[in-house]
């Protein structure tokens, strides 16, 4: 980042006009079970052979306040992921975070980036949003919290720091 755009960005959020949020909740993955969340749609016949490359996933997952599945809603992760590396377990995720709760209800973040997940913490940019994250640009930090190898369920815990008008 450029000194001037540092000096802008600390003008305007001096003054009002930007605003900075942090948000934290759980994303549940839930590929197993009851009620799955997220489903392929999609395989390539590569992917038994390399690192999954070529499957494809529709998500509709539910964010919530607690790690538990039963934890108050908050929001839900609704898009599509994608293995897109041959050689490592990422994905691309194309994720609308969409918010039900409190002074963000209506209100969503686009995710778009590429996920590592088997890395410890991973980051992701915020591209967009709506409502009150209107002009939305940021970043998600992700980190898995809980996984069962048996379902390939996944828990993972997000904070997103998102600067918006």
């Amino acid at each position: 980042m450029r000194w001037n755009d540092i000096l802008f960005t600390l003008y305007y959020l001096h003054f009002g006009r930007i605003s900075l949020t942090h948000l934290h909740f759980f994303f549940h993955g839930i590929v197993k079970g009851h009620r799955p969340t997220a489903m392929g749609i999609t395989k390539a016949a590569i992917a038994n052979s390399s690192a999954g490359f070529g499957m494809m996933m529709i998500a509709d997952e539910p964010l919530t306040l607690k790690p538990h599945r039963s934890s108050k809603l908050v929001g839900r992760a609704q898009g599509i992921y994608a293995s897109a590396s041959q050689s490592e377990f990422d994905f691309l995720m194309v994720l609308s975070l969409t918010f039900m709760e409190g002074k963000y209800n209506g209100s969503s973040l686009s995710v778009l980036g590429r996920n590592p997940i088997l890395s410890g913490e991973r980051e992701m940019p915020i591209v967009g949003g709506t409502v009150v994250f209107k002009f939305g640009r940021g970043y998600v930090k992700a980190k898995t919290y809980e996984y069962d190898n048996k379902t390939l369920n996944v828990v993972v815990e997000y904070n997103v720091c998102v600067l918006h008008h």
